[in-house]
């Protein structure tokens, strides 16, 4: 089942929730909304749910206008954030909720209803909890419970807001990997909405990255986090270091490096700024001709797989460098060392350019 939002708008008093937005979400497909508190994110999955009418815009469930359409008859199942499992019905019977309350025509026999209920409970990995109460659950069980009931109706869409928002980074990261394997194996539509890039990068086919009620990007998790399309894009998905430098001519110059911009702007403020993950830094000891800046470590995290470095410029600036531990032990790095630095990639958004991405060169 596709999903296609044609020009949708929607304002709340004089908040502007959703601006002109438009997105194709493909059949089987796993798309993940992620953006700041305020993006519009919640907002456009309750109106593909039905939730929420759309000021002006369409919405199409494979090819059919939806819009009209009432919450019952979208066939959509959502996931909150907050389980909203009844409290005094067994596990079962929370998951056999939504095919006992179906009209009396369309409603499965008794058996048929246990069949499906036994097989969701084994595909949520907790057929042994069957008679358990949700008070009797941790956190990540009861997601799964509240996913197996949005799945018993056949949902041709799947919606989850926030859904591991409220457990902890270690649940949630289990829970991550499991619903992406999950997925893979019933290959129904769905729409993830969500503030950690970690998890939209980890779960989804695709990821929208949403800011001010617009979209800002849409991509695979590579191209957004590799190939991000405006600043914006660039501070959200992950740390990002900031470095000043200036145009001259059609180049971009950053300390000892330049960049070739052909599309530089020719009026205006000639101030350059490079974007450059701590990861595409490198440290050194020694100056050289592509030496960014120079700088005293403040601080060596050598604890996980790689090494973060805190290191402050001449200018008072605090740089982020993360490093292999091969690469820690090879310069033997102490708090309180000086050190230089070389960045293997940079990247710059010019005014009304796209963004260029180019490996560091040295100056002349």
């Amino acid at each position: 089942m596709s999903i296609a939002v044609r020009g949708v708008s929607k304002t709340f008093g004089r908040f502007r929730a959703l601006d002109d937005v438009s997105l194709e979400v493909r059949t089987g497909e796993l798309v993940a909304l992620l953006g700041p508190s305020g993006s519009g994110k919640t907002t456009l999955l309750r109106i593909i749910a039905g939730l929420e009418t759309p000021d002006c815009g369409t919405i199409h469930f494979h090819g059919e206008d939806a819009t009209a359409l009432r919450v019952q008859d979208r066939r959509v199942g959502f996931v909150f954030q907050h389980y909203a499992l009844f409290r005094h019905m067994t596990v079962f019977e929370n998951v056999a909720f939504g095919l006992r309350v179906r009209p009396r025509r369309v409603r499965p026999d008794r058996r048929e209803i246990r069949r499906r209920v036994q097989r969701l409970l084994e595909l949520v990995q907790l057929e042994w909890l069957a008679d358990r109460y949700p008070a009797q659950l941790s956190g990540g069980q009861r997601q799964r419970v509240a996913l197996a009931r949005a799945l018993a109706v056949e949902p041709k869409v799947l919606l989850l807001d926030e859904p591991f928002g409220a457990l902890d980074a270690r649940v949630r990261a289990e829970l991550r990997r499991w619903l992406r394997r999950l997925h893979n194996e019933i290959h129904v539509t769905g729409v993830l909405v969500t503030h950690d890039q970690e998890e939209a990068l980890e779960v989804a086919d695709r990821v929208v990255v949403m800011n001010h009620g617009r979209i800002e990007q849409v991509g695979t998790p590579e191209e957004v986090f590799h190939h991000p399309a405006t600043e914006f894009v660039m501070h959200f998905l992950g740390h990002v270091n900031v470095f000043r430098g200036r145009f001259v001519g059609q180049k971009a110059v950053f300390g000892g490096i330049e960049l070739d911009v052909p599309d530089a702007p020719e009026t205006g403020s000639l101030e350059a700024r490079g974007f450059v993950r701590p990861h595409d830094l490198d440290l050194s000891l020694a100056p050289g001709p592509d030496t960014l800046l120079e700088g005293t470590l403040m601080r060596v995290n050598a604890a996980g797989p790689q090494v973060k470095v805190e290191l402050r410029s001449e200018a008072g600036e605090v740089i982020h460098v993360e490093l292999s531990q091969e690469r820690h032990r090879a310069l033997g790095l102490t708090a309180g060392m000086r050190a230089y630095v070389r960045p293997r990639d940079i990247k710059l958004f010019p005014s009304g350019t796209r963004p260029v991405s180019a490996e560091a060169a040295p100056v002349g």
